[in-house]
């Protein structure tokens, strides 16, 4: 999948079309169509420029990639005011965007990105290969129940971008930048009482709130997944432990997995450039890989 020439170190915009006619806002490092290697899905309450760094890094080395922002996220669509928001919309989704695509993808996906394309999978959307950034079919609900907490703080919104990236800087303190103004300028729209609020849909935690009654279902699509697979995992996340590690790797034999141990569940934001790494080396042919590396790292 890895060619010699580098793409052009720019993202295009675009837009697919989801499941429903939902429009679903899209970015390409590199020509569309047929020569799209790699699919990339956001984690929930991310957007789609959450791989910015990683589509050029990867166009650099001469693969082509395009992510996009989940239903109600970012610039996407959101359902109508009377339609629930369901994980099955956002697997359907997924199948659509893939049946755009003439080559089987790569999906890279973090957190729900990952889990949406594991199910994907599962019902024949045939992705060559697929990369799970620290999600597992099985999680720790402590952990998700910090994200969702953290999600739901500030249901009126900041007062301005310096009072979200305080509150950004506290949630994740082991970064060392602080957000700017310009970083969080996807993350956050102006309403109507000049208040910033996050850019994704409020009712997505209503109504995704009950996602572990799904995890005996992703077990069940793990093991029957027949291709390549990755778990690029962060060893101060707090929702992929190595229990649910080891659960997965018993589901998924032949599964490869990287360690990153100063990473949290942030994976690609935390350490961007050991995550792409991982990922080139895992889209390179097979006798060109590090034969030092080991299939899984070891955790402290």
């Amino acid at each position: 999948m890895v060619s010699a020439a580098p793409l052009p170190a720019s993202l295009a915009s675009f837009e697919w079309t989801g499941s429903g006619g939902v429009p679903l806002a899209a970015s390409a490092a590199g020509p569309l169509g047929a020569d799209i290697g790699v699919l990339f899905a956001h984690g929930f309450g991310q957007t789609r420029q959450a791989w910015t760094r990683s589509m050029l890094a990867l166009g650099q080395a001469g693969i082509a990639s395009a992510a996009y922002d989940l239903r109600g996220h970012g610039q996407s669509g959101r359902n109508a005011a009377d339609e629930r928001y369901d994980v099955e919309q956002f697997i359907d989704d997924a199948l659509a965007v893939r049946s755009t695509l003439a080559k089987p993808p790569v999906l890279v996906g973090a957190s729900m990105g990952g889990l949406v394309g594991l199910a994907a999978q599962s019902r024949g959307a045939g992705f060559a290969g697929l990369v799970l950034v620290d999600v597992t079919p099985k999680w720790e609900i402590a952990g998700m129940q910090r994200i969702l907490a953290f999600m739901g703080a500030h249901p009126d919104g900041f007062d301005d971008h310096e009072h979200a990236a305080s509150e950004i800087a506290a949630y994740l303190p082991h970064r060392r930048e602080r957000k700017s103004s310009a970083d969080l300028a996807h993350l956050l729209v102006r309403g109507d009482d000049g208040r910033l609020r996050w850019h994704w849909d409020p009712r997505l935690l209503h109504d995704l709130a009950d996602s572990a009654k799904h995890q005996d279902e992703l077990a069940d699509a793990a093991r029957g997944i027949d291709v390549p697979v990755l778990l690029v995992s962060g060893g101060r996340s707090d929702l992929v432990s190595k229990e649910t590690v080891a659960h997965f790797l018993d589901l998924v034999p032949h599964a490869e997995h990287v360690h990153l141990p100063e990473a949290t569940h942030m994976v690609a934001g935390d350490d961007n450039d050991a995550f792409t790494r991982a990922v080139i080396e895992f889209l390179s042919p097979a006798p060109t890989r590090d034969p030092s590396r080991p299939s899984a790292e070891p955790e402290p």
